[in-house]
């Protein structure tokens, strides 16, 4: 059964309803992305299949803690099931970006489930926060690649799914939500800030920006700072955060991601919906996209389109 443009609509309303409740963009982010950043285009597997909800995957020591976020999103793929799950993972995110001041991924909805946990894909696709980098490409991806460039190491990850630098630094910025915890992947330094300290939610984690449940461009414009000699030492900054400012060809965005929050937004936006899309199949083949269902932003555009009549 093919869900109607209405039927997503509804569901997307009740994604909105879930992240304003419980506080839950980041995780929701996290899922969608970890769904579909395991598609290789070389093999043609993996990807937006919800291949994720099997246990199978979830086991994969790169998506610990996602069953959560999977029981998070039940209770929707209950009330609206013939969304498939594919599309509720990859909906829901969008909903986080947008519903946390982030832009409107123009996204377009269809995917159609993989039917078993033979869809899922072989552990090691996924990005390293932290050297010894693993391989992430090929027939082996588990494998350490001995190349400890932590430039190479995203190259190889994203340039696997078809993606270019510049959509490798702005999906980067999305780390402006979230945090990161020590006794889960090792990676901060410390076990809680002075902003994370009450949660929201469970207590504790390093984030990488201080208002870590907004979206918006402060990602680029703390490390920006911190490479200028002034950081924050409760924030998190890791060394696959840091090249992109030091890296001559990612810095070009990060540069310009720190200058202009609009430029991040308009490419986020794009790159956002291209990684929603990879290794996916679409039932209407075409898919089916949704009018803008945020009001502030139509009164927006209508206000800007009376200034252009004037």
């Amino acid at each position: 059964m093919v869900a109607s443009a209405a039927s997503f609509q509804k569901c997307f309303a009740d994604c909105r309803d879930l992240v304003k409740r419980k506080n839950c963009a980041p995780i929701l982010v996290r899922l969608a992305w970890h769904d579909s950043g395991n598609y290789d285009k070389n093999y043609g597997t993996g990807g937006a299949n919800a291949s994720i909800r099997f246990d199978k995957e979830l086991a994969h020591g790169g998506n610990a803690g996602l069953r959560n976020a999977v029981s998070l999103l039940e209770p929707i793929k209950e009330r609206h099931p013939e969304v498939s799950y594919a599309d509720l993972f990859q909906m829901a995110s969008a909903c986080a970006i947008e519903t946390t001041g982030g832009p409107k991924i123009p996204m377009r909805y269809g995917r159609i489930d993989a039917e078993s946990d033979s869809a899922v894909p072989i552990e090691g696709r996924l990005p390293d926060g932290a050297a010894p980098f693993g391989q992430a490409d090929g027939s082996s991806p588990g494998s350490k690649s001995s190349d400890i460039s932590p430039a190479a190491h995203l190259r190889r990850v994203f340039y696997r799914m078809g993606l270019s630098d510049k959509e490798i630094v702005a999906l980067s910025g999305a780390h402006t939500l979230g945090r990161a915890y020590k006794d889960r992947s090792g990676l901060p330094q410390l076990s809680q800030t002075k902003y994370t300290d009450r949660g929201p939610g469970t207590p504790g984690g390093m984030s990488w920006t201080p208002e870590w449940l907004k979206f918006d461009n402060s990602y680029f414009l703390l490390l920006k700072e911190a490479k200028a000699g002034n950081p924050d030492p409760e924030l998190l900054r890791l060394i696959t955060d840091t090249i992109l400012f030091d890296d001559d060809e990612f810095a070009k965005f990060a540069e310009l991601y720190a200058e202009d929050e609009q430029a991040f937004f308009d490419d986020y936006a794009q790159a956002h919906a291209k990684l929603s899309e990879c290794g996916a199949t679409f039932d209407p083949p075409e898919g089916i996209s949704l009018p803008d269902m945020n009001p502030l932003r139509k009164v927006q555009q209508g206000k800007e389109y009376l200034l252009s009549l004037m």
